[in-house]
Order: structure tokens, then C-alpha cells, then sequence
């Protein structure tokens, strides 16, 4: 599973690990394809986190990864702390084969 992080909001550390990308993949997985769930918890539940540099480019990753048929759930941000309400703070994509998230984040520098 890949993490993308928006770093022209300049979020903390903890902020970051706050969002609940993760989960929001996790939750449509589990029913949708159970297998590659329990394939992704055996193997140890990777997460690689990435950098976007703005809202426009991580809307731009979300769509390529959905015309893939990925799952990729972007994050609003209830804005109580460092964003205004409603800011896509991070992009979740997958688990995946790690060949189709590499079509979609190939690019992208580690977060």
C-alpha cells in the first residue's frame, strides 16, 4: 500500500499519522476483495509513503489509480488543528501488486 502526502500543507509528523488513509482502503478491501486483504495482512501490511506537491496532483494519482481499478481513497481533513476543514491531506492506494502502484507512483520521491 502506498501513502501519499501533500507537503505544501506542511503537516507535522503526528499530523500525518493521524490520517486515516490506511483504514479507509482497509474498509472497502475487506468486502470487496477479502484475498488480496489476508494476502497483504500475512505479508506484513507494507506502507510506503510518498510526496505529492499539491491537491491537483494527488486528485490527478487518485483517478489514474481508479482507471486501474485500485483502490484509492483520499482523506478530507476535519480541520480542528493545522488545515482548513475539508483539505485532501492524503492519497491511500491499494494493497496492490506492486507492479500497478508503480504505473500510478513511480515517480514519486519517499516521503
Amino acid at each position: 500500500q502506498v501513502l501519499v502526502v501533500r507537503v505544501d500543507l506542511n503537516m507535522t509528523p503526528g499530523k500525518v499519522a493521524a490520517q486515516h488513509a490506511t483504514l479507509a482502503c482497509y474498509k472497502a478491501l475487506v468486502k470487496k476483495n477479502p484475498r488480496l486483504i489476508r494476502h497483504w495482512e500475512r505479508t506484513g501490511q507494507a506502507k510506503i509513503a510518498l510526496k505529492a506537491k499539491s491537491e491537483d496532483q494527488l486528485l490527478e494519482l487518485e483517478a489514474i489509480a481508479k482507471s486501474l481499478n485500485l483502490c484509492a481513497r483520499s482523506i478530507q481533513d476535519a480541520g480542528h488543528t493545522q488545515v482548513d476543514p475539508g483539505t485532501r491531506t492524503v492519497l491511500a492506494i491499494g494493497p496492490a501488486p506492486v507492479e500497478l502502484i508503480n504505473q500510478v507512483t513511480g515517480k514519486l520521491r519517499l516521503f
